[in-house]
């Protein structure tokens, strides 16, 4: 993928995990990001980024995870790179 490492992989599973803050506080999420090689990563997340990061898991993007960076990649917001092409299509 242009500008990542060539660590990257494709994301296969996102999972979060929330604990509550203390007195009526946002709380804290940890996300675990399991990629198409079964390597699990886990990173931190805020509530505002993971209202993001849900929403576009569930739009119809492609998420790649450079575990160098660390970044979370999203592909296919507009129009398709052929690279991220899901397999089958």
């Amino acid at each position: 993928m242009p500008g990542a490492s060539e660590q990257t992989r494709r994301v296969k599973i996102l999972n979060a995990n929330w604990t509550p803050g203390s007195e009526g506080g946002d709380g804290r999420f940890e996300v675990m990001i399991v990629t198409d090689d079964d390597q699990r990563h886990t990173v931190p997340a805020s509530p505002a980024s993971m209202s993001a990061l849900v929403a576009l898991a569930g739009a119809d993007t492609v998420l790649a995870w450079d575990p160098e960076g660390p970044a979370l990649i999203v592909a296919n917001i507009v129009g398709q790179m052929p690279w991220t092409a899901r397999p089958g299509t």
